[in-house]
């Protein structure tokens, strides 16, 4: 773990998060050993974690009992009937690099600024790092690093009128005080934001082709933890825990289709921070309950 700097506090957790990682390296090589999977898991900076540890302090989703929701308007792209087999958000410059939530549970304002930032290249043709810190510590309708939903962040850059920029109000990982001198200088707005309706991967293939998506996901599992590469397919449930955004879709040589999804978990986690999940499952709900809560914002 000294790979990624990891530093104990005494002996004693030190010998405790040996413990968990030995455990860890025991389930990798069972996984390895079991073969006829389509991804591929590993050591990586969160091998010395327990699962319910992880999933404490590295997701955050958290829908609040007043959940903002998106005017009553038909969904901008339910009509669109043709889209490309494959999109990459980022062969297109349209997606900032990885970032790292760190242990703060604010994964929805990570999925919420990449998929403004994603919109903002599209239609205004500058490709912007925007500030995660503004949305975790002023959305007041979310909880900060306990938790939060990408519509009520939405919400909020709607009324106020926009977003700063990360150099202006920079990452520190904790929730303090709303910097109203900070928020006021805006680099990009959006008019709105829309859900992608429930359930439907093709709805949400017709958005991601147009747009990155925020969207909420089962993160559970050592499986998603330790996951290093390849078309994640489970297990997971829909226990909607984290959130990312969709930046495309695909499919591998092999004909299996994927979403692209853009993690804030660092460029160490996954494939440079990136995980390829199953598109076009069984489930109505699409693998780790991709499809039940997608949304987007305009401008």
């Amino acid at each position: 773990m000294a790979k990624y700097g990891r530093a104990y506090k005494n002996m004693k957790e030190k010998s405790y998060r040996l413990g968990v990682f030995a455990k860890n390296l025991k389930y990798v090589d069972a996984f390895r050993k079991s073969g006829r999977r389509n991804y591929t898991i590993g050591l990586n900076q969160f091998a010395d974690l327990t699962n319910e540890e992880f999933m404490a302090t590295h997701t955050g989703l958290r829908r609040p009992n007043a959940a903002s929701k998106p005017p009553a308007s038909p969904c901008l792209y339910q009509n669109v009937t043709r889209v490309p087999s494959s999109v990459d958000w980022r062969r297109r410059g349209a997606v900032s690099p990885v970032k790292d939530q760190g242990s703060c549970g604010s994964c929805w304002a990570f999925s919420s600024v990449a998929a403004i930032e994603g919109i903002t290249k599209i239609k205004k043709r500058k490709l912007m790092d925007l500030s995660e810190q503004e949305l975790v510590d002023c959305v007041s309708s979310n909880f900060g690093c306990n938790g939060g939903w990408m519509n009520n962040a939405f919400a909020f850059l709607v009324l106020t009128g926009g977003i700063t920029t990360e150099a202006r109000y920079p990452y520190v990982g904790y929730q303090r005080g709303c910097d109203f001198e900070k928020l006021s200088h805006h680099a990009a707005s959006i008019a709105g934001y829309q859900d992608v309706p429930a359930n439907d991967e093709g709805a949400l293939m017709a958005a991601v082709s147009h747009q990155p998506v925020s969207v909420a996901i089962d993160a559970g599992g050592l499986d998603f933890q330790l996951y290093t590469g390849g078309i994640f397919s489970g297990p997971c449930g829909t226990v909607l825990n984290h959130a990312v955004t969709v930046v495309g879709y695909g499919k591998d040589g092999r004909g299996i289709k994927y979403w692209i999804a853009k993690n804030s978990w660092s460029s160490n986690w996954g494939d440079h921070g990136y995980i390829l999940m199953k598109k076009d499952v069984a489930a109505k709900e699409g693998l780790c309950g991709i499809a039940m809560a997608a949304s987007y914002p305009t401008v």
